[in-house]
């Protein structure tokens, strides 16, 4: 149990896949550390958070624009005033400008987590303040001294096998056979401020049409509204449930980076369609093979023509073999959070 002298820890969540990542790290530490958790609203993050057990205080919505600067400025006053109440001696995010800054203002360590090289202006708000920069090392960009490269990916932090095991009755809970093959489609809102200008699948309608044809069900996961056609493809589970999905999947399809990881390194091979792309997603690509990156104008074909070859078998890839490898040479994640909270660092 903490005790009065106990160091105390502030994490901040902007992003329900936050959650995810700290959520082994906080278990671990909550014995012996005072942890304050703080939630910019969402609905699926603070579901998250409720499925788990963990208490937290939200303190500040997302906006954009010119609601995104003035969101960003409420959020970091009340994340200041929660950090002058708490008086924390470490503070950490993924992506962290907010949490950069107010650290610096109440003489608190900042750990900041990122693995997203075009989130500009969020890294250049960060990294002059952030103690501490954590990125895998495939991440392009270099911060200098205050970077720490390690080998993993956010996504393994919890979805290393030390971390989960898939539930198969998933299958059941979206009424699908034990032998039924099925497509994970994923649409994003295009909403985050990095996401400003990039594109991904022109006709959900078409891909739909195209991955049916050979016989697979397509399950969809959307942020906003679907077309009337398409909406009762559109799969109903609760958050926490994703990643089960995910596992059993024969192929993901989809505009979202992470999630695209995530299959990933569970083993089930993602086609990535967005103009934007990572150092992370170019490593599962290149050293995998677990991930396709579908760019440029003509990204809508390439990605249909790239889910039906592997939905035929053209591709003649050992998934699980893929997966073996990424496993040997990628470390749980949560013991890069635990290491770097705790600073006791990275060998």
């Amino acid at each position: 149990m903490p005790t009065e002298n106990s160091e105390r820890l502030l994490v901040a969540i902007q992003h329900p896949a936050h959650v995810h990542f700290y959520r082994h790290a906080i278990r671990e530490l909550e014995d012996d550390h005072e942890i304050s958790i703080v939630v910019r609203d969402s609905e699926v993050a603070t579901d998250l958070l409720d499925a788990y057990g963990f208490e937290y205080e939200v303190i500040g919505r997302s906006g954009s624009g010119l609601r995104l600067i003035a969101s960003q400025a409420l959020y970091e006053a009340k994340m200041l005033r929660r950090a002058r109440e708490f008086q924390p001696d470490v503070m950490s995010a993924i992506g962290g400008s907010a949490v950069a800054h107010v650290a610096r203002a109440v003489g608190a360590k900042s750990v900041v987590f990122t693995d997203t090289e075009h989130a500009t202006l969020t890294n250049r708000l960060m990294a002059p303040f952030a103690d501490e920069i954590w990125t895998p090392e495939c991440f392009h960009a270099d911060f200098g001294d205050k970077q720490v490269r390690y080998p993993g990916y956010h996504e393994l932090a919890y979805l290393h096998p030390d971390r989960f095991t898939p539930d198969e009755s998933i299958r059941n809970d979206v009424g699908l056979e034990e032998d039924d093959r099925y497509v994970v489609l994923r649409l994003v809102s295009w909403e985050a401020s990095h996401d400003a200008g990039a594109g991904g699948i022109d006709d959900v309608g078409d891909v739909v049409d195209r991955l049916e044809a050979t016989g697979a069900t397509v399950l969809i996961t959307a942020e906003g509204d679907l077309p009337a056609r398409v909406r009762d493809r559109q799969v109903d589970i609760e958050p926490h449930r994703m990643h089960d999905l995910l596992a059993g999947a024969t192929l993901f399809v989809g505009e979202g980076a992470t999630m695209a990881a995530e299959s990933a390194v569970l083993g089930t091979p993602a086609v990535y369609v967005n103009t934007l792309r990572m150092g992370y997603t170019d490593e599962l690509e290149a050293r995998y093979g677990l991930l396709y990156n579908c760019q440029g104008a003509f990204r809508h074909r390439m990605a249909i023509q790239t889910a039906e070859s592997i939905l035929s078998g053209e591709e003649g890839r050992d998934w699980a073999d893929a997966r073996a490898r990424l496993l040997e040479e990628k470390v749980d994640t949560t013991t890069v959070i635990h290491n770097a909270l705790t600073g006791n660092g990275f060998d």
